[in-house]
């Protein structure tokens, strides 16, 4: 009885501390291309394209499921660190709603 009760608290705590931890990386990523000149982020931005073609054009036939397993974290890692570099995009709705809140305001 008192099991079927600790089980599902044990999940949702394991779980909720994964989620800062994750958000804690992308904080940390933010702060690092924040701190960069454009050049930097540009420079930074092409070595990650360079890289993941390296990976795209690699035989995947011969690595271990843990090569593997390594390569899609690491294209993972790419992949977040680029979102990062790229910043903010509004979206046309966003531009559309701050137009119409603008006029309304002036």
């Amino acid at each position: 009885m008192k099991l079927k009760l600790i089980l599902p608290v044990v999940a949702l705590m394991l779980s909720a501390t994964t989620l800062t931890v994750h958000a804690a990386k992308n904080d940390q990523l933010k702060e690092k291309f924040a701190a960069m000149t454009e050049e930097q982020k540009q420079a930074r931005v092409e070595e990650i394209n360079e890289r993941v073609t390296e990976i795209k054009e690699m035989d995947k036939s011969e690595l271990t499921s843990e090569d593997r397993q390594e390569l899609r974290s690491e294209l993972k890692d790419l992949k977040k660190e680029a979102k990062a570099a790229n910043g903010v995009y509004l979206s046309v709705g966003a531009i559309i709603i701050i137009i119409l809140l603008l006029i309304l305001i002036l």
